[in-house]
C-alpha cells in the first residue's frame, strides 16, 4: 500500500527546507570565523594601515602597508599582502612585500623572513602578531637569518653603507608587482 501522506509531507519538508535556506550566505568556514575575530580585534597603530582591495567583507585577502616612524627604515612606506587559506589559523598565513626594500630579511621577490610565518606558527597567533612581526623587523633587521644574503652582510660589515643604501632604496623604491 502506497503511503500518499507520508509523500506529500516530505515533499512539503523538502520545500520548506529549500526556502528557508534561500537567500541566507552559505556558512563560514573555520578560518573565515578566526579571521573575522581576528580583525575585530585588531588594533592597529597610526603608521600602519589596512586596505581589503575585494571590499571589506572579504577577509581573506588585504594589504597592510607599514610606514615606520624610526629606526633607519623611517619614512618609508612597505606594502604586505596577505592572503590567508580556509585551513587558518592551522595554516599560517601567506605575506608578500610587494615594495621593493633592501632589507636582510626580505628577498627581492617580496618574500619575508620571519619565523612566525613558517616553524613558529601556532595557531594561537593571530594576524595582529604577523603585523607587529613585520613592523619590528623595520626596527630591528636579523642579519643572522637572511634572505637577502647581500644586505644581511652590508649589515654587518659596514653599517653607514647599508643606511644609506637602504635610504635610496626607500627615495628611489618601487613595487614588485
Amino acid at each position: 500500500m502506497l503511503k500518499l501522506f507520508s509523500v506529500k509531507d516530505k515533499k512539503k519538508a523538502e520545500q520548506d527546507a529549500a526556502s528557508a535556506t534561500a537567500g541566507k550566505p552559505g556558512k563560514l568556514s573555520a578560518g573565515e570565523l578566526r579571521i573575522q575575530k581576528d580583525m575585530a580585534e585588531l588594533n592597529l597603530p597610526s603608521n600602519i594601515t589596512i586596505n581589503f582591495p575585494d571590499g571589506k567583507d572579504k577577509l581573506m585577502h588585504f594589504f597592510i602597508t607599514i610606514r615606520p616612524d624610526e629606526g633607519i627604515y623611517r619614512g618609508g612606506k612597505f606594502t604586505f599582502e596577505f592572503n590567508i587559506s580556509g585551513g587558518y589559523p592551522h595554516d599560517a598565513p601567506k605575506v608578500l612585500c610587494t615594495t621593493k626594500v633592501y632589507h636582510p630579511n626580505i628577498d627581492l621577490e617580496g618574500k619575508i623572513c620571519l619565523n612566525i610565518l613558517r616553524e613558529d606558527w601556532k595557531p594561537v597567533l593571530s594576524i595582529s602578531s604577523v603585523i607587529y612581526g613585520l613592523q619590528f623587523l623595520f626596527l630591528d633587521p636579523n642579519p643572522d637569518d637572511p634572505l637577502n644574503k647581500e644586505a644581511a652582510q652590508m649589515f654587518v660589515d659596514s653599517p653607514r653603507q647599508f643606511e644609506q643604501q637602504v635610504q635610496r632604496a626607500i627615495q628611489y623604491g618601487a613595487y614588485i608587482k
